[in-house]
């Protein structure tokens, strides 16, 4: 259902009302790609050429080389306490295991995962907000320092999901933007310019309107976009941004990732976007890494993954995952709930909500096997029965998976 003007527009299921004669319904429906899209849909109902890009139409045949940030095997636990008095005990929350993410500059990796899936943890992780409990980080291929250095703050910058709270409402734009710039010493002598020049790398044009007002008189698209200034100030090699659409009205949506594009192609930025919107991801990423209960359970360039998902919760995803391009709307049968991360299941996370869930899923962990170029999913449906009996006699499942990367 769609109100407009005061008045009952459209109403009915999505993939009807896309289909219905009111325009306005037909541009809102318009306003964000579908999950198999094949071309950006214009963020406004007159077309911008520049803007009709093919999802991954970059080509990822990346050089293999040094990545400019890398997590390996990334783990976290939170301590958190159950009960009281006498009964209280504490038990761990496990939000990231054995994680590892790979970001190259001139590219964008999204994470992607359901809430809870801890991509948000990860992204925090890798900005040294918080420290792992273990794996590392790597800068251009050496160890990252172990406390966050205003050195690291220069190269890695976080743009966080809420622009309403990430912006300090008593002070001007103009302010905001400024501290970056004098505490890190990028100013120059004309500290106006700078900030002018950062608001003009963002679209917000004329800069000095946007620079005198505070806050709350900008759009929650106009703030996230001071948001992403803001980290830029400082001249970053990576940016993590942190589900930076998810709370902006749909029609605006694509503006914000249509700039996140330009920063990756023209600056050559490493991005890493964190969403839980598959068919963004596909609409902006290279490569797509699917998260589900503190674990990776799949990663591919993102046109292949959302063409050919190879694992079930991957294919759970894309089928709720809402389309205007498809005429019906069929959802994999997926039963439960995630799992407490308090007491994760054993084997495969996923096997309790899994409709192809087997023995073997339930008592060991699967391997990630390479199903495609590029293309990783930790299955057993992947792996061949001889690797299944080998698992069933005991054969560790890290074995396995060497065994299959061999051949």
């Amino acid at each position: 259902m769609r109100v407009g003007d005061g008045a009952l527009q459209a109403r009915g299921a999505a993939a009807r009302t896309a289909r219905r004669v009111q325009p306005r319904s037909r541009v809102l429906a318009a306003s964000g790609p579908g999950a198999r899209s094949r071309r950006a849909i214009p963020a406004r109902a007159v077309a911008d050429p520049a803007r009709d890009r093919q999802p991954g139409d970059r080509a990822v045949n990346a050089t293999i080389g040094t990545p400019v940030l890398e997590g390996r095997d990334l783990v976290k636990h939170f301590s958190v306490k159950q009960g009281r008095g006498l009964f209280a005990r504490r038990s761990a929350v496990h939000a990231v295991d054995n994680v590892s993410v790979r970001l190259d500059g001139g590219k964008v990796t999204a994470l992607v995962g359901e809430s809870g899936a801890g991509k948000t943890t990860v992204g925090r992780l890798l900005a040294k907000i918080i420290k792992p409990d273990g794996g590392s980080i790597l800068v251009d291929g050496r160890p990252a320092p172990a406390a966050r250095p205003r050195s690291y703050a220069s190269t890695v910058q976080m743009v966080f999901q809420d622009p309403f709270a990430s912006l300090n409402p008593v002070h001007r734009i103009q302010h905001q933007l400024a501290r970056p710039l004098q505490i890190h010493h990028l100013a120059g002598d004309d500290v106006n310019s700078a900030v002018a020049g950062l608001l003009a790398r963002v679209a917000l044009k004329p800069p000095a309107q946007f620079a005198a007002k505070f806050p709350h008189e900008l759009s929650g698209g106009q703030r996230q976009r001071v948001a992403i200034a803001r980290a830029l100030a400082v001249r970053p090699r990576v940016l993590i941004a942190d589900e930076p659409v998810s709370m902006l009205d749909v029609s605006i949506r694509l503006g914000v990732l249509n700039l996140l594009a330009d920063l990756r192609d023209k600056e050559r930025l490493a991005i890493l976007y964190v969403t839980h919107d598959i068919a963004s991801a596909r609409y902006l990423a290279d490569t797509i890494s699917v998260m589900y209960a503190g674990q990776l359970v799949e990663s591919a360039p993102s046109v292949e993954l959302t063409d050919q998902p190879a694992h079930p919760y991957t294919q759970l995803l894309l089928s709720a995952a809402p389309d205007p391009d498809r005429a019906q709307q069929p959802v994999l049968a997926g039963h439960g709930a995630p799992p407490s991360l308090l007491a994760p299941p054993s084997g495969c996370r996923f096997h309790p909500r899994c409709p192809y869930a087997m023995d073997v899923c339930k008592r060991e962990a699967p391997p990630s096997v390479t199903v495609g170029a590029g293309h990783i999913a930790a299955c057993w449906l992947h792996v061949d029965p001889a690797g299944r009996q080998a698992s069933e006699n005991g054969v560790p499942a890290a074995e396995l998976e060497k065994e299959t990367q061999k051949r």
